[in-house]
């Protein structure tokens, strides 16, 4: 199988240099993910609603991979407050609770801009859930 790109068509992918996700094999890499809604590339001020915008953004990017939220074998969680990371986690179980993958959340200094409150990376392997 050949490497495919996979793009939001977020400005900052083709000007950085990098896709949303690249499907190689049986694997699914899903880049660090924020909380904008790609439709009007707004970004809500809390964590809680940035992180359900972050895995509506993975959901969708993985089902046109041909992937599901039930093949991601590892999450990242990148949070700017660990005052957020009830919030942050409780919204991550709604999503991971039966599929439970390997995960790790860390409190960062900053993200790339000062809006951004929470950061997702996950990867997915095909057949696994």
């Amino acid at each position: 199988m050949t490497r495919r790109l996979i793009s939001t068509g977020s400005p900052l992918e083709a000007s950085a240099g990098y896709s949303r996700a690249v499907v190689d094999g049986d694997f699914c890499f899903v880049a660090g993910t924020t909380g904008y809604d790609y439709a009007t590339m707004q970004m809500p001020a809390g964590a809680a609603a940035q992180t359900r915008n972050c895995f509506a953004t993975i959901a969708q990017v993985l089902s046109e991979a041909g992937f599901a939220l039930a093949d991601v074998v590892r999450a990242r969680y990148y949070i700017v407050d660990h005052a957020d990371a009830e919030a942050v986690l409780a919204i991550c179980g709604e999503h991971f609770r039966e599929i439970r993958p390997a995960a790790t959340i860390v409190v960062v200094a900053g993200l790339v801009r000062p809006e951004m409150r929470v950061e997702i990376e996950v990867t997915a392997k095909r057949g696994h859930g």
